[in-house]
């Protein structure tokens, strides 16, 4: 708006600041309401939520006479004015915050529309997600409840129908994952621009879990319907490989007859016939050779499943007999080649046979060399171990035959004599024929040893693989259930670390909350250590045995590795980010208290936690909060009130009310320092703690009283207060007393609970208080005053003299009780008078007399009302008192009487009756019996004044001084003693140790003194007009009595002499200066007397209020 404008139309500023103001904040709601994300399917989320923009609404609602008075300020000042720019200027604006205000309302009604909405469809989701993990569940347990049973046909039939049925609930089922699934996709599309992380994955899981669920029942009902067909077809197997055993019996038999014939040798025809049919007896046994050892695999199975049975010993029978026909039969058929080799040229058979033995033995042990090294992981370990079961079957096939081509070798060279081998050895015919037939022994027997040792050999060399085979596939294994283990362990944190919320999207009170939650995992997680260890171990213990992993293994380790350490760096630097998010905006950061100020100030923390302020405007910084400068600057306009005790009272009843301790119960203010366990008052407390306690005390306020406490500005506020009073030089720390004693006198309750309460706060257990205890409570007590510039009326900050006064009231006890102290109380001594002035003041507030005042005429009398006690029907009101003001044919030094709350009409025809005695007293009487409404305490000094005294002492040593013709004296604390030189100089030594016994009194007095000169120097002038007064003409303190030794100087500078009046009791009061004034006229005619009596106390006649009221303290 231009300034131009603003100064021809000066309301127009206002108007531009409020608008301002309203904008401003509807804009910063505007984008609260747009920045708040929910969790999707977190119903407390989602409720918290809810009741946030339902506070917001309110809040928005009660804004609204705001945005009315704008719009009817506007209106008027459209009305006001004729310039027509500043008249469109303000339609513009109107419209613009109108339209402004509309937005914000439908975005808040949109959204609040919306998280019922999305509350609806969570709920929904979450019921069909519990029905789908129900139905998981039920599944899951189903498959896990299926074990091995009896391998019979009746067991699989009845496995198979339990897997359809499974099947088809599992098709039944899938009607309430696809709700899921559905509502979840609902969500997913409608609710995009919040927090769908857990929608998601909650989603994925279940999807995840049902397809293995799916995958598991497709491989059960695979493997059982092989196991199936396998039942069916083992009998019909079995009896056809039975069949053709007895087949291929009854035809070995025929051969091994034919071969026993006699003269076979000399038939070398037959011979070769008969050996062509050995060999194709020899093919038909070896290509039934796979055929038998399934049977024999298979039977054992079904066997184990049967065992205990009759089936069982029935199949068993079988199969020994199948085993029993097969091993007969390939020992025939090894008989018969025996006998159909030893018909020829036989030890050259033996010979070829040994040879073919050795080569096969040969290839067989390349054959099991080239099966190493060991495979790095269980499929490629099983896979060897396969392989090698399969060459086992083959040594175990070859057994036989390499057995009896040695037991044939062994018969030849022991049946065959030299002469025999003589003949069969004809080459090379020059050696003679017993070194011919050694050389045949020789070499046949080398060659069958060769055999022999080979297939040891052969055999040794199997196991060692097998045993190999068996150490490795078993760690292996292992370190497969280990990985396993770790990986499932590791997705289970990974899906609570990605379920995390970005730091800076956590509301601000659920930090602390969010960080207990990192911290638990990481104690789940700490057993992880562990176990990734046991898989390093396991993998080094592998290598260790010759064993390289796979790639896979080694990747899956490197893998499994790698996920531990991002996920413990994860939640390190969560715990990391979180700690500092709760530093910089937790409770303990000072963060909520930053709204505590507006532009173009900024609240900052010193590095000992104690708040500043800074403008940015001036670019300067203060202690003290804008909004408590400003208070301060509005107490100056209380002290125009002429009586100290009465202008402390007011300027604290604004602090009181201005920190909203007005609204503070004695209870609440106990129940939240209970709650901070508060109990050491001797121990400090930080800033902290300072602001934990006062935001517990104002957040019980705000619920009770939402519209008149503003959390952090009343936090900020009291915190700079209690710093201002008991930590001027901002160290950081003040008392647990000196915090008590702050909030409990400023707070809502009777006088003398708060009396109790602090006289428990300094008793010991016993219930008894020393003085040393006692002087502790009363100097936290008068920093209050002090702090106010108002120390000194109330005996100055020297708290000595006020403890003697109450052991001596106490008899000089060595400890008081409660009740004492009560006592003393009660007397309204001077350090403390402006406390049950405070609640007479609060008392008044709200009281109205019907009477008017005689000075300014304002009728009915609010606040509290004066009744004079010399004159019928005389009246003032408290501003009229507190200023000073008189009417004329009153004087000041009259006796009068103070009510803060309206009068009964025992207490008018009470005061009826001390007007009628006052009237024939003279002044001279009120001199005699002075009455105060307080108990005086002596300064430092024991006299009526101190500043008084020493100033008295010291002119009088200085006049001694003259009178010698010494130089005159410097100040005290200048005073420099010299050495005794002359006996002038001994005086002057003996003086100045004179002024040294002083020293520590006036140094004590000094800082007082300090506190009151500024507000000494801004009275000045008034104090002049004072002085140049008549003597006659001194003031009385209305319901006080000032001090005669003083004339009453200005209740600044001196102690003030209050007669004490509470509730709507009343006590005379009058000055001593009636001495200095005419004797009264005593000889007053009956006649005025009566006309006096008749015309007197007009407003009490019709009086509704019966008897007397009680004592209010309460605030």
């Amino acid at each position: 708006m231009p300034s131009s404008l603003l100064l021809e139309v000066p309301a127009l500023a206002d108007f531009n600041r409020a608008w301002t103001e309203l904008t401003d904040w509807l804009s910063l709601l505007d984008r609260v309401i747009k920045s708040q994300r929910v969790m999707v399917g977190d119903l407390e989320d989602i409720n918290e939520m809810i009741i946030k923009q339902k506070a917001t609404l309110q809040d928005l609602e009660q804004r609204r006479p705001q945005l009315e008075e704008l719009i009817t300020a506007a209106q008027n000042l459209k009305n006001k004015t004729s310039n027509q720019e500043a008249r469109t200027i303000i339609t513009d604006r109107i419209e613009r915050i109108q339209s402004q205000w509309d937005e914000v309302q439908e975005h808040l009604q949109n959204r609040r529309q919306q998280l019922n909405e999305m509350l609806k469809d969570s709920t929904q989701w979450l019921e069909a997600k519990e029905e789908a993990e129900q139905v998981l569940g039920q599944a899951r347990a189903k498959l896990e409840s299926w074990k091995e049973g009896p391998y019979t046909m009746d067991a699989i039939q009845r496995k198979i129908t339990e897997t359809k049925q499974l099947a088809k609930d599992l098709r039944q089922w899938q009607i309430n994952v696809d709700v899921a699934n559905d509502l979840a996709l609902k969500l997913l599309r409608d609710y995009s621009a919040d927090d769908t992380r857990k929608v998601h994955m909650i989603t994925e899981n279940i999807n995840a879990s049902w397809a293995n669920i799916h995958k598991r029942l497709s491989e059960r009902e695979t493997v059982l319907e092989e196991t199936h067909r396998l039942l069916q077809q083992f009998p019909l197997d079995l009896e056809k490989f039975l069949a053709w055993l007895t087949e291929a019996e009854t035809t070995a038999n025929v051969l091994q007859d034919a071969t026993h014939k006699e003269r076979l040798l000399e038939d070398s025809k037959g011979v070769r016939e008969l050996m062509k049919q050995w060999q194709d007896l020899q093919g038909e046994i070896e290509a039934h050779t796979d055929i038998y050892h399934n049977l024999d695999e298979n039977g054992q199975k079904i066997l184990r499943s049967l065992e205990g049975s009759d089936d069982a010993i029935l199949l068993q029978r079988r199969l020994d007999n199948m085993n029993f026909k097969w091993s007969e039969l390939r020992k025939k058929s090894l008989n018969i080649r025996s006998h159909l080799e030893a018909s020829s040229d036989q030890w050259k058979r033996l010979h070829l046979s040994l040879q073919e033995l050795l080569v096969w033995l040969q290839l067989k042990d390349d054959e099991l060399s080239r099966q190493a090294p060991i495979g790095g992981d269980c499929p490629a370990v099983q896979k060897q171990n396969d392989v090698h079961r399969a060459f086992k079957r083959e040594l175990k096939t070859k057994e036989p035959v390499i057995m009896s081509t040695l037991e044939t070798v062994r018969i030849f060279l022991t049946e065959q004599p030299l002469e025999g081998l003589e003949k069969l050895y004809q080459e090379p015919r020059e050696l003679p024929p017993e070194e011919r037939a050694q050389n045949v022994t020789r070499l046949l027997r080398k060659q069958a040893e060769e055999v022999n040792t080979e297939w040891e050999k052969l055999n040794l060399h199997s196991a060692d693989w097998q045993r190999k085979i068996d150490e490795a596939l078993e760690r292996l294994q292992e370190l497969q259930e280990a990985t396993d283990e770790l990986d499932l362990k590791l997705r289970q944190a990974e899906v609570i670390k990605g379920s995390w919320q970005p730091v800076g999207d956590l509301l601000i009170d659920s930090l602390q909350d969010h960080l207990e939650k990192v911290k638990a995992l990481r104690g789940e997680m700490a057993p992880l250590k562990e176990n990734v260890s046991h898989v390093n171990d396991l993998a080094r213990q592998l290598t260790t045995l010759g064993i390289q992993l796979s790639p896979y293994n080694l990747s899956t380790l490197e893998d499994l590795n790698t996920r531990w350490k991002l996920l413990q760096v994860a939640v390190e630097d969560r715990i990391r980010q979180l700690h500092e998010a709760h530093r910089d905006f937790g409770p303990a950061s000072q963060h909520f208290l930053s709204t505590s100020v507006q532009g173009p100030w900024e609240r900052a923390i010193s590095p000992n936690k104690v708040p500043y302020y800074i403008n940015h405007e001036t670019q300067t910084t203060c202690w003290d909060h804008p909004k408590m400068t400003e208070l301060y600057q509005s107490l100056a306009d209380l002290n125009n009130v002429r009586f100290s005790a009465y202008r402390t009272a007011m300027k604290l009843r604004r602090l009181q009310k201005a920190l909203c301790l007005d609204l503070l119960s004695l209870s609440a203010a106990c129940d939240a320092l209970d709650q901070h366990n508060l109990k050491q008052n001797d121990q400090p407390m930080d800033i902290l703690q300072i602001i934990n306690c006062l935001t517990t005390v104002y957040d019980r306020l705000e619920q009770e009283h939402n519209n008149l406490v503003n959390v952090p500005l009343c936090v900020d506020m009291c915190l700079n207060w209690l710093l201002n009073v008991y930590d001027t030089g901002r160290t950081g720390r003040i008392r647990v007393l000196s915090f008590k004693t702050g909030i409990v006198s400023l707070c809502k309750a009777h006088l003398e609970d708060k009396y109790r309460y602090l006289f428990k706060q300094v008793a010991s257990s016993t219930g008894f208080c020393d003085q040393r205890r006692l002087g502790l409570l009363l100097h936290d007590s008068i920093q209050i005053p002090r702090q106010l510039g108002e120390v000194a009326s109330f005996g100055g900050s020297n708290i000595e003299p006020s403890v003697r006064s109450c052991f001596q009231f106490a008899n000089n006890k060595p400890e008081i009780e409660a009740a004492l102290f009560l006592d003393w109380m009660r007397l309204e001594p001077q350090s403390m008078v402006w406390l049950p002035v405070l609640h007479r003041v609060a008392a008044a507030e709200t009281a109205k007399h019907q009477a008017k005042c005689n000075i300014c005429k304002e009728c009915p009398i609010i606040g509290f009302r004066y009744r004079s006690l010399k004159h019928f029907n005389y009246d003032i009101c408290q501003s009229c008192f507190f200023s000073g003001r008189v009417a004329k044919g009153h004087k000041m030094h009259y006796p009068m009487v103070e009510y803060c709350t309206p009068t009964t009409s025992g207490e008018d025809v009470r005061d009826f009756a001390k007007v009628l005695k006052n009237k024939f007293r003279t002044k001279r009487y009120f001199a005699k019996h002075p009455r105060m409404g307080y108990l005086p305490v002596q300064t430092v000094l024991e006299g009526d004044n101190m500043e008084t005294n020493l100033q008295a002492e010291y002119d009088r040593l200085k006049q001694q001084h003259e009178h010698k013709g010494l130089s005159p004296l410097p100040s005290p604390p200048e005073m420099m003693p010299t050495s005794p030189q002359s006996p002038r100089d001994a005086e002057l030594i003996a003086e100045a140790k004179l002024l040294r016994q002083h020293k520590g009194r006036l140094e004590a007095r000094m800082q007082i003194l300090e506190d009151h000169n500024k507000q000494l120097e801004s009275q000045l002038h008034r104090l002049r007009q004072l002085l140049e007064q008549p003597q006659a003409e001194a003031k009385v303190n209305g319901t006080t009595v000032s001090s005669p030794s003083t004339s009453l100087q200005r209740s600044d500078s001196s102690q003030p002499m209050l007669l004490r009046v509470v509730g709507s009791q009343t006590s005379e009061s009058m000055g001593e200066e009636d001495l200095l004034s005419p004797p009264q006229d005593t000889n007053t005619g009956l006649e005025e007397v009566m006309e006096q009596l008749n015309n007197s106390f007009p407003s009490s006649r019709g009086r509704n209020t019966p008897g007397k009221p009680v004592r209010e303290d309460t605030m």
